[in-house]
């Protein structure tokens, strides 16, 4: 059973967005679970899409959630690591199953390269120090890809393994393809694909059917439409070309084979389906639905622990707009009064300190690129996710209705 006033805040919140057209964005779902696994809000506001015969948004629409399958990819790993087939610090087993990342050096400013310093381990990919970027953020990395160019939502594992890095492994953190890489080297440690682990270890126990790189038939009808603000344009957006496209193209087997499974960005799912992911979390790793033990207490510990304390302000650099149309530029991430210490887990930025929306401490929470934000507080036993499907990343009417659903929901159970 919803909580009344959280459900009834939330719904006016949205609709104040999605009901105005001046802001160019059609539909929103915002969703927020406790630790028992039941809704506190549950809502749909406004359309699939800008064009006038769109249906309307609903529970059931379908989002593609980019970087959020970062969490995904991690469990799996964890998974991996619980049951000795990975580890977490062993550099040299991962050069074992990829050698690629023994040989790979470091573009420097001046476009040469450097040879690497410090060993890239598991641990460094799920915490974004072991020195890769992605092309949208990093103007050195996107100008070296050209005239050909970088584009990490082709579902084209090529793409991943031509990439540089572009720091020294364990020197910095910087936001990249770091989990492609994890996601590989979990496939050449089992010999299973990434999203088959998913499904049957993580996906099949939680008893969810609508989270996954291939979407099925019927996710492929609850499709939201994907939008985009045009640089220069910032009151306009219109519906435009999928940005990660081949998985839905992809019919048979055959066709799928070809197709990167994507730790970094490559799911689909209903967003009240990926809050029971987050409620497993919230349980110290047990499904509150199915009773299903996805990890151990001690695993999820580890996802939540700090794993950069010496970076306390890693996220206060300013984010540059390398491709304008794939991301906004910002000043700092989660910006909190104070500049208290930022942390990040395993695959999940954490406010340290209380957030103003009214989450407890070691919160974490992500985000995908076409601004869809999750958070996860197991403090106080909340979680939740919104869902948009509009380019660029960040988006201040999506930041905003995620900040101000998240404060419903803390202020109404309080």
């Amino acid at each position: 059973m919803v909580n009344q006033k959280a459900q009834d805040a939330v719904q006016k919140s949205l609709d104040s967005v999605t009901s105005d057209p001046s802001t160019g964005i059609p539909g929103l779902v915002f969703v927020a679970v406790g630790k028992d696994g039941k809704q506190i809000a549950a809502n749909a506001s406004g359309k699939t899409g800008l064009t006038s015969n769109r249906p309307p948004m609903t529970l059931d629409t379908v989002f593609w959630i980019a970087s959020c399958t970062k969490l995904l990819a991690t469990m799996a790993c964890m998974q991996a690591v619980e049951q000795g087939k990975l580890k977490l610090d062993d550099a040299q087993f991962v050069y074992k199953l990829c050698p690629e990342l023994e040989k790979v050096k470091v573009l420097q400013e001046d476009m040469s390269f450097a040879e690497k310093k410090q060993d890239i381990t598991l641990r460094m990919l799920l915490s974004h120090t072991a020195g890769f970027g992605y092309e949208f953020f990093n103007p050195k990395l996107r100008d070296y890809g050209r005239p050909l160019g970088f584009d990490v939502f082709h579902g084209d594992e090529r793409e991943v393994l031509r990439m540089p890095l572009v720091n020294q492994p364990g020197e910095r953190f910087e936001y990249g393809i770091n989990i492609d890489w994890a996601g590989i080297v979990l496939e050449r440690a089992t010999g299973v694909k990434l999203n088959d682990w998913i499904q049957q270890n993580i996906m099949q126990p939680l008893k969810l059917e609508n989270i996954n790189m291939f979407p099925t038939k019927h996710m492929k009808q609850q499709l939201a439409c994907m939008h985009q603000r045009w640089p220069g344009q910032p009151g306009k957006s219109e519906e435009r070309d999928h940005m990660y496209r081949e998985p839905l193209l992809a019919e048979t087997e055959h066709e799928k084979k070809h197709i990167f499974q994507s730790g970094g960005a490559g799911a689909y799912a209903k967003p009240a389906e990926y809050v029971q992911v987050l409620a497993t979390l919230l349980n110290d790793g047990k499904s509150p639905n199915t009773g299903a033990q996805i990890l151990k207490k001690e695993t999820v510990d580890e996802m939540f622990k700090n794993q950069i304390p010496n970076m306390p302000d890693f996220a206060r650099n300013p984010i540059p707009a390398a491709k304008a149309e794939q991301t906004n530029p910002a000043p700092e991430l989660y910006p909190q009064e104070g500049n208290p210490p930022q942390g990040w887990g395993l695959s999940f930025m954490m406010t340290i300190e209380p957030g103003a929306t009214g989450r407890g401490k070691n919160t974490a929470w992500w985000a995908g690129i076409a601004n869809l934000f999750w958070w996860c507080d197991r403090e106080k036993g909340v979680a939740g996710m919104i869902a948009s499907q509009v380019m660029p990343f960040g988006d201040g009417h999506v930041m905003g209705q995620w900040g101000a659903c998240e404060a419903a929901v803390y202020s109404a159970l309080a």
